[in-house]
């Protein structure tokens, strides 16, 4: 027992607020006996609103919920109707104040939503430009004791609350499963092959069609592993080239002859161009290198990558050889020897000296003032 409430706790609870609309997650440790399908009060940015348990579900890392305060009472549900029902006679109310006023004359109000208790009237409206609104609010908030609230929405939301039918017959998938819209793109037309003529890929909002997104990534998918378009491929009927691909059928139209025509299934498309390279890497040598086998089956040393490197061997060690043979023929470079016994400061000193005297004596035997050595034995 306490495991299934440690396991319960760590849940949260997603509530949905309108029938077909998102999931917004709420803390329920407070209240552990509630289950799905309850109907719930919690506080939210628009204030407090009445809504019901969808599921539960873990919680988003590093994501905070708020708390749900309790669960809803019998009064609060039969509140509910009450102002649900006068929600067209404030649409009404709304739509004749914003006809008073010019620069309102632009704008569609499509929605009038009071919340469980009546303390909030929110007034949904759809324009191609950004709208101000404060006057209007004004003007309303004398005619109701609510809180009134303006807000504006886009056409996929417009078609949402409204409802109806779509070109394929039956109800429109926003007003009855959609929760969420997605991005969608005219890639995503040309990727089904569906003409791009604007009536056949636009619904009633004027926006791309939603159903272009639940077939997509099948499509591309089935795409993916049919052969491109002028490939030449093998068939049961010869080899043809692909004209165009059938990705519901799994298949391709191909060209076989002249002019002749065929649907060939993917199973019995045989893919030429692989099978010939395939050949092609079957004759030719082994590229790869190693000790162990080879895909090939031939033994280590006699692959091409392995002859290739023997041949190289040689090469290499030639020039390391010559190196060494022209170090060895280099004559070594004498030194100069250092005087023993002194220093080499003293040395360089000592031979400074000496060569100093030298060239003293040159200068001295070469000065005609100065009388020789055998000029001053002879006058004595």
């Amino acid at each position: 027992m306490a495991t299934a409430q440690a396991e319960t706790s760590e849940l949260v609870a997603g509530v949905r607020f309108q029938k077909i609309g998102k999931l917004y997650h709420f803390d329920f440790s407070a209240h552990p006996q509630l289950k799905q399908g309850d109907y719930v009060i919690v506080d939210t940015r628009r204030g407090r609103q009445m809504g019901q348990i969808m599921g539960f579900t873990a919680p988003d890392e590093g994501r905070k919920t708020r708390q749900i305060l309790r669960p809803a009472t019998p009064r609060d549900l039969v509140l509910r109707q009450q102002w649900e029902a006068k929600q067209d006679e404030a649409l009404e109310t709304c739509r004749e104040a914003a006809d008073n006023l010019r620069r309102m004359s632009d704008v569609k109000f499509v929605a009038a939503q009071y919340n469980y208790d009546g303390s909030v009237v929110t007034f949904l409206f759809s324009a191609e430009e950004k709208i101000d609104t404060n006057v209007l609010q004004k003007r309303l908030q004398r005619k109701f004791e609510a809180r009134i609230e303006m807000r504006q929405i886009g056409p996929r939301d417009v078609a949402k609350l409204l409802g109806g039918f779509g070109a394929c017959g039956i109800t429109r998938c926003c007003s009855t499963f959609l929760t969420d819209f997605s991005p969608i793109s005219i890639k995503m037309a040309k990727a089904q092959g569906i003409s791009l003529n604007p009536s056949e890929i636009t619904g009633m909002c004027g926006r791309l069609r939603c159903c272009l997104v639940f077939e997509y990534e099948q499509y591309v998918e089935a795409r993916r592993q049919l052969p491109r378009r002028n490939k030449r491929v093998g068939t049961p009927h010869g080899e043809a080239r692909v004209l165009d691909q059938l990705p519901l059928r799994d298949a391709v139209l191909v060209e076989v002859g002249e002019g002749a025509r065929k649907i060939v299934e993917r199973e019995d498309i045989i893919p030429l161009e692989e099978f010939r390279k395939l050949a092609e890497k079957a004759q030719s040598p082994c590229d790869k290198h190693g000790d162990g086998s080879c895909e090939c089956g031939m033994p280590a040393g006699q692959r091409q990558a392995d002859r290739l490197t023997q041949s190289r061997e040689p090469e290499r060690e030639k020039p390391e050889k010559e190196k060494e043979k022209r170090d060895e023929e280099k004559p070594r470079k004498r030194r100069a020897r250092r005087p023993r016994g002194r220093s080499g400061s003293d040395a360089a000193g000592a031979n400074r000296r000496r060569r100093g005297r030298r060239r003293g004596g040159r200068r001295s035997s070469n000065r005609p003032d100065q009388p020789s050595r055998d000029d001053a034995d002879t006058k004595n």
